[in-house]
């Protein structure tokens, strides 16, 4: 496989994330978004082939077996996400930097297989009661559900040391510009 950069952020669910990819693709037109493959349904306005690959547990299945993730896991029971090879190949391709917003295990794993190639970002919510008020605050999903999330985030926070950097997602603009200084450092190596 044709091999470029890639950029990984990972973080428990309700961390911001998301929302600092978000921001740092319109700050770097290289970075090109890989999009993930996984076996749930779409949640709210979700579109495939722009927020996820949805595909069905047998799709799914039927891909592990062809080889076709550069990694996957079962995130949660049931519910997989991997990461398709034909999409890195698609981004590299273009002389693109692949983002990746990964799960914390996904991302410690494309580390592990992509070295110094890859530059591995965790984003650290400020507190765990924190972290429970965004996800409360998103409206998307049951109490029972943001519990398990909190439940794993703990988990995930404990790993955030495997991690090249780890930037703490208080103040939203302040995360963002000190996001922007590493990955400014990683590419011009």
């Amino acid at each position: 496989m044709e091999q470029g950069k890639l950029i990984i952020f990972s973080a428990p669910s309700g961390s911001g994330k998301t929302t600092i990819v978000k921001e740092l693709l319109k700050i770097f037109p290289q970075f090109e978004f890989s999009i993930s493959a996984t076996s749930r349904a779409p949640r709210g306005t979700e579109q495939d082939g722009v927020d996820y690959f949805f595909l069905s547990q047998e799709e799914f299945s039927q891909k592990v077996k062809e080889e076709a993730f550069v990694e996957w896991e079962e995130v949660y029971n049931g519910t997989c996400y991997g990461t398709l090879k034909s999409e890195m190949q698609r981004i590299w391709a273009k002389g693109n930097i692949i983002i990746f917003d990964v799960d914390v295990m996904g991302g410690i794993n494309l580390k592990k297989i992509f070295g110094d190639a890859a530059c591995s970002i965790f984003i650290m919510p400020p507190s765990i009661e924190v972290l429970r008020q965004r996800l409360i605050g998103r409206g998307t999903d049951s109490m029972e559900t943001i519990e398990k999330r909190v439940g794993k985030a703990e988990f995930e926070i404990s790993k955030s040391e495997e991690f090249d950097f780890v930037i703490v997602n208080d103040i939203l603009s302040e995360a963002v510009e000190q996001t922007k200084q590493v990955i400014n450092n990683f590419i011009s190596k």
